[in-house]
């Protein structure tokens, strides 16, 4: 297995990787089977520090599930998650990747700047991947090199928002599940819509609903009924009782599902309708069970369904990519550098000690050999050639291919002792 001595941030604690899997090659259901709960991130940071691994962090959102980290071998990071989730390492190998080093560092650019979002620019994932490192820092579970590389991407993300347009305009999920029921369910403002789950994308779903179809009929449900009754408050909406939730799905045209439940919260046992209802699921997994479909009166469509909804924003979005890449790649390098560096910082600090070390000795001699010695301008130029050639060998090592040989040949040259 190759040795991270050949890659930036090297150390005894291994490679860095990020594995996971998302949107473009696993369907809702399989995603659905490798979400991570809150409970299950906590254990999987917990396991980690367990067993050894040094520094780790968990994304789980609606599209993606991934894990960044050190091991010794991928399958150390990949064993957590499906221990932790109910998916298995099969099940994982036919729609994972995993990227290693260098390419782990790419990808967590890409992601964090909404680069390889389901929909182009989305930059809900740079706050889910703050707290998911935050999260790892309040576990001592995170080392030096992935608290810079997540406070460049952070900085990477910041710039693309402010120096870019690829952001603009309006278009999440949310978004796309309004466009959809305006495009299908005639005279939306007089019908009856339900929303089911008042979590973030409930919300935001239910801000889009209000500003783009203009109905008041909108009836918020939420398990925990405060919450339902504090966004309703917001937009001066009817609050109903989770106990009333079978009637109310047979007075509505549009049921919204945005529940984030681990298993099916919504199934045919409390559909008895008399007209048709068209039902949204924005959840992963998947809280619309596929038995709804038996009843001649449902149409479900899933979250996935709606990435398909796509505009002028988007093809606007798409035009800032290029410039968007610049900024990712100028910050990208300069981690690189630093990265790189950090591996033959400890020798250079060495190689300038056991120089100065020779300094003293040599200086000392010549003061008691040489009568009017002039010691202040010896130590000038001995300071000056010693920052002279540590600075060489810094060029050398920073554009050197074999960097491990040339600083395993400056230790035993100079015999130095590094940590």
């Amino acid at each position: 297995m190759e040795n991270l001595k050949t890659y930036s941030g090297q150390s005894l604690e291994g490679n860095f990787y990020a594995i996971g899997l998302n949107y473009k090659k696993a369907d809702a259901e399989i995603r659905g089977h490798f979400s991570i709960s809150d409970i299950a991130k906590e254990k999987i940071l917990l396991q980690a520090k367990a067993d050894g691994i040094p520094s780790l962090t968990v994304i789980s959102t609606c599209n993606r599930t991934e894990l960044y980290g050190f091991a010794q071998h991928p399958y150390q990071i990949i064993k957590l998650l499906c221990e932790h989730t109910n998916g298995t390492v099969e099940e994982f190998e036919k729609v994972a990747y995993i990227y290693k080093n260098r390419d782990a560092v790419s990808h967590l650019f890409t992601v964090g700047t909404g680069l390889d979002s389901q929909i182009l620019g989305d930059f809900e994932i740079i706050s889910q991947l703050r707290n998911a490192f935050r999260e790892s820092k309040k576990h001592d579970i995170i080392n030096p090199f992935m608290e810079r590389l997540a406070n460049a991407v952070i900085q990477a993300s910041k710039r693309i928002k402010n120096e870019t347009e690829i952001s603009s305009g309006a278009t999440s999920v949310s978004f796309a599940a309004v466009q959809y029921i305006m495009s299908r369910v005639p005279h939306i403002s007089e019908k009856n819509i339900l929303l089911f789950g008042t979590g973030k994308i409930g919300r935001n779903t239910c801000e889009n609903l209000i500003k783009h179809t203009k109905n008041d009929h909108i009836t918020l449900i939420n398990r925990t009924k405060e919450k339902a009754e504090k966004v309703a408050g917001k937009f001066n909406l009817v609050v109903k009782d989770y106990a009333d939730i079978q009637s109310e799905i047979a007075q509505a045209d549009v049921l919204i599902v945005a529940t984030g439940a681990q298993q099916p919260t919504i199934s045919k046992e409390l559909l008895y309708l008399k007209r048709p209802l068209l039902i949204l699921d924005l959840s992963i997994p998947k809280n619309v069970s596929e038995d709804v479909l038996e009843n001649e009166f449902v149409t479900l469509v899933h979250m996935d369904h709606l990435s398909a909804v796509t505009d002028n924003t988007l093809e606007k979005r798409a035009a800032q990519l290029p410039q968007a890449k610049k900024i990712i790649a100028e910050i990208e390098k300069e981690f690189n550098q630093w990265a790189d560096n950090r591996k033959f910082a400890p020798t250079i600090k060495a190689l300038k000690s056991k120089l100065l070390e020779i300094k003293e000795g040599e200086i000392d001699y010549q003061r008691k050999k040489i009568d009017g010695f002039n010691e202040a301008q010896a130590e000038i130029i001995s300071d000056r050639l010693i920052q002279k050639i540590t600075t060489h060998f810094a060029n050398h090592l920073k554009g050197e291919e074999g960097a491990a040989e040339s600083i395993e040949l400056i230790r035993r040259v100079f015999q130095l002792e590094t940590a």
